[in-house]
């Protein structure tokens, strides 16, 4: 690799069973196999270890775009079963209360509306939500009754999910889902699958456990996938398997998203070698004719800095060093 740093997004289809920080450890890991220079890693958003999906991994430069993916847009496809509500609101927990009651589709489609735009929702006890310094789930976990405070977030879609999903007993094999006698079906379901598209900071599995509420039943999350983070779609995503292989062919770049990936959504900003080289210093830039707003500040095809615009100041939001590097190559 002739020692040069790799800089942008390698995006995991995370399996079940893996937190988010032992997927970084495992790029971490494919990284040195390969012979790659160390460079920081981080990851751009936590899935649960029961679920499985989109996982943006940063490398380098990139990690400073990390951020910003938490505060991203983000869809998920979850199955709902009706019956059991668990402490932790999925498969992982003991169960707390059990219910005789299943929902038809019918009745499922009827109350989805409630639930899409804004809504607030108390997130789960078993969370990562830092309370007066320790989180929700430590102190859950030592046995204490954790109160969590209702918290506003947004709901942009939320429907019966069209595709089969990966039974858990194999992930080689399909379930189909359980409503395919099609709208108004009257067949009480023991699960229903969903797609949602939501704001940062929504916990899927309250919206499970607050959707069978409505139901007049109880539920817990029973499959959970991401399939879209900011920018980054399911695609797109590699496997461990083929990052590992990737790692024994020396060949990890080849699968890697530039720095710009993360950025689709922001105009570019055309800067000349000298604005470049201030921008670079951390000083602003006077007299530049744009709309007010976020850029990325290129010189020609290389990101030196993403930069807000007002009143024809630009001022560095985050600086990449990445120019001298290309300028050396």
């Amino acid at each position: 690799m002739g020692g040069v740093m790799l800089h942008g997004w390698l995006i995991l289809d995370k399996p079940r069973g893996l937190g988010s920080t032992q997927a970084v450890s495992a790029v971490k890991r494919a990284l040195r196999e390969a012979g790659e220079p160390k460079t920081k890693v981080g990851h751009g958003g936590t899935l649960d270890p029961l679920a499985q999906g989109v996982l943006p991994i940063a490398l380098g430069e990139a990690t400073k775009l990390a951020g910003r993916m938490l505060d991203s847009d983000k869809i998920y496809d979850f199955t709902v079963g009706f019956g059991v509500e668990t402490d932790t609101l999925d498969m992982e927990g003991a169960a707390i209360a059990h219910s005789d009651v299943r929902p038809t589709l019918a009745e499922v489609e009827a109350i989805l509306p409630r639930f899409t735009g804004p809504i607030e929702q108390v997130p789960p006890a078993y969370s990562a939500i830092l309370i007066d310094g320790q989180r929700a789930y430590d102190r859950a976990r030592a046995g204490e009754a954790v109160e969590m405070k209702r918290r506003a977030v947004t709901v942009y879609g939320l429907v019966p999910s069209p595709t089969p999903h990966p039974s858990p007993e194999g992930e080689g094999s399909k379930k189909p889902l359980p409503f395919r006698g099609g709208v108004g079906d009257d067949t009480p379901l023991e699960e229903i699958t969903l797609t949602a598209h939501v704001s940062k900071g929504t916990y899927i599995r309250s919206l499970a456990r607050d959707i069978a509420h409505a139901l007049g039943t109880v539920g817990h999350v029973t499959y959970l996938r991401r399939t879209k983070a900011g920018p980054f779609r399911a695609d797109t995503a590699i496997s461990l398997d083929k990052l590992g292989q990737a790692a024994k062919a020396r060949s990890i770049a080849q699968l890697l998203l530039p720095l710009t990936a993360g950025l689709d959504d922001i105009p570019a900003l055309a800067v000349t070698p000298d604005q470049a080289a201030a921008l670079q210093q951390g000083r602003t830039l006077t007299g530049i004719a744009a709309s007010p707003g976020l850029y990325l500040a290129q010189r020609g095809t290389i990101p030196v800095a993403l930069v807000e615009a007002v009143d024809d100041i630009v001022r560095v939001v985050r600086g990449f060093n990445l120019m001298s590097k290309e300028e050396d190559a």
